[in-house]
């Protein structure tokens, strides 16, 4: 059932005068619910529970946070079609991609289950006192990954569970041993308010302390700025636009106590197409390549919007294909108008610009929020000048570049920013002698595709979700995966510790039986 009102702990609240609604972009109507913003007291008193829940959570053990885990996949499974309905009414996206999309939500939450199970991922290291040791004694050390405290998850609009309130931040968070706090994204929120009264469930069910999660409600920024700037927050996990993921960036750099933001921001995921892959597979590449811009109305972080190859007759047929095969397809409802809005702005901004061409366009009659796709070209020196063409346009869009040679269009590489995906398109013996082009372009990514679209993201611990800035605000760390867990623990060293006082992990009978790095060698052996 949904309330329209916040989860503070287990307590839904609904003490804001402030309301707002979802709607549903596919009617172009209001949903039916009304949602309460939160109060300044609510975010406070919400963030108080999870730092005091934060002191007995942190010391939960894997396999007790694990049952917790997998308690919240239960619960969100027995949400049943209530969830889905209410999915589909606040995205107008279809009910296989909200099946889809609560199955990866749900399989996240059982992957760090397993991970905190096994128990390795703390990467226990010790290295043991040698009190002979010439010219001075060594003493003993042993180092262990701890949980930094409650953490800030902004849910993203383009996907309500799998990066929103139970999604990858929030569940990564949860396994670290950190309470968290989401700011709902107002497009979903009632989406968001099932799936918080789904972990509300599982913390009774499983003994959790009440604070170890809130869900808070809000239609503008003030809510999330409140919440960033708590002290009893220390790190944020964010997913959404440049503008905001900097300006939470800079926020939380004016607190008196900095505290570490995992923001994923935006991305053109360049792609790359060498002459081989032009001469063996142009149509093929082309037909896939307009499968994937237009693949959810275009609104993946890793939708493919920047495609290079060198000037050819082979890259003309390519660019020809591409066009007819984008115009095939009948637009997509896009999530939200105000989405489909920023959309046509961004589209038409960048096919104003000089110089540029347009390549194929969907022109006939479209339902209101629903997105006609747009490809268009432009030469390597055009697009090298003007930076606008850099820009991401969050839609089922995407720019050909034409480059005069290898040269050119590595130095458009270099003059890319960071990016989340970067893909080539070619043979084996072209990664070779291209090799400063796919150096290029791997310096400017998180993950580097080949012969692949980038749409798609698989979750599992070698995927790297993440990029140089601004792509993310930290390319050393993935927002998918369980290696994501690392963004939400620092590392800690015992000196000289009582053995039987040290956790568990650090003991010399290893009573975990975990792998742990033993003076050099990896091993799960006692000490």
């Amino acid at each position: 059932m949904i309330t329209g009102g916040n989860y503070i702990g287990n307590r839904i609240s609904k003490e804001g005068t402030n309301t707002f609604k979802t709607f549903d972009p596919k009617l172009n109507i209001p949903t039916p619910w009304t949602f309460h913003e939160a109060t300044k007291e609510e975010v406070n008193e919400a963030c108080s529970l999870a730092e005091e829940a934060f002191v007995s959570y942190s010391s939960s053990t894997g396999p007790e946070k694990a049952k917790f885990l997998r308690q919240i996949a239960i619960e969100i499974e027995a949400l049943g079609d209530t969830l889905i309905t209410t999915y589909m009414q606040e995205s107008g996206l279809p009910e296989g991609r909200a099946k889809g999309e609560r199955g990866r939500t749900l399989g996240q939450l059982n992957a760090f289950a397993n991970l905190l199970e096994e128990g390795s991922w703390v990467e226990a290291t010790i290295d043991t006192a040698q009190p002979d040791r010439q010219p001075m004694p060594k003493v003993d050390l042993r180092k262990i990954l701890v949980p930094i405290g409650p953490i800030a998850v902004f849910g993203s609009s383009n996907f309500p569970l799998a990066f929103s309130t139970a999604g990858g931040d929030s569940a990564s968070a949860l396994a670290a041993g950190c309470p968290v706090v989401v700011k709902s994204h107002p497009m979903h929120a009632g989406t968001g308010e099932l799936v918080a009264s789904a972990i509300s469930k599982a913390i009774e069910k499983t003994g959790m302390p009440i604070g170890v999660f809130s869900n808070l409600n809000s239609s503008d920024i003030a809510v999330g700025e409140q919440l960033v700037m708590n002290p009893s927050m220390k790190g944020v996990g964010f997913t959404g636009s440049i503008k905001g993921g900097t300006a939470i960036y800079k926020l939380v750099n004016n607190r008196k106590e900095p505290i570490p933001v995992f923001a994923e921001m935006g991305s053109v995921n360049p792609v790359v197409v060498l002459p081989n892959a032009l001469a063996e597979k142009g149509a093929d590449w082309a037909t896939k390549y307009a499968g994937s811009i237009l693949l959810g109305a275009g609104q993946f972080c890793t939708n493919p919007g920047l495609i290079l190859g060198i000037k050819s007759d082979a890259l003309n047929r390519f660019i020809s294909t591409l066009g007819t095969e984008i115009t095939k397809t009948e637009p997509i409802c896009m999530l939200h108008p105000k989405i489909h809005e920023n959309f046509e702005q961004g589209k038409n901004e960048l096919t104003g610009q000089p110089e540029v061409a347009t390549v194929a366009e969907y022109t006939q009659e479209a339902a209101p929020n629903f997105a006609q796709q747009k490809v268009l070209t432009v030469r390597g020196a055009d697009f090298l000048k003007n930076t606008k063409l850099h820009q991401e346009v969050f839609g089922p869009f995407s720019i050909v570049v034409h480059c005069q040679d290898a040269e050119e269009l590595e130095n458009i590489l270099k003059n890319l920013d960071g990016q989340l995906t970067g893909t080539i398109l070619g043979t084996d013996d072209e990664l070779t002698k291209f090799k400063t082009v796919v150096d290029s372009l791997q310096s400017r990514v998180g993950r580097i595709i080949f012969n692949g679209v980038p749409t798609g993201v698989e979750v599992c611990p070698s995927m790297q979700h993440g990029g140089p800035f601004p792509a993310t605000t930290d390319s050393r760390f993935t927002s998918v995966g369980t290696t994501s867990i690392k963004r939400w623990v620092r590392p800690v060293s015992y000196q000289s510790w009582p053995e039987h006082l040290l956790p568990k992990e650090l003991q010399n009978n290893n009573p975990l039986n975990i792998s742990r790095l033993v003076n050099g060698t990896y091993t799960v052996n006692k000490i």
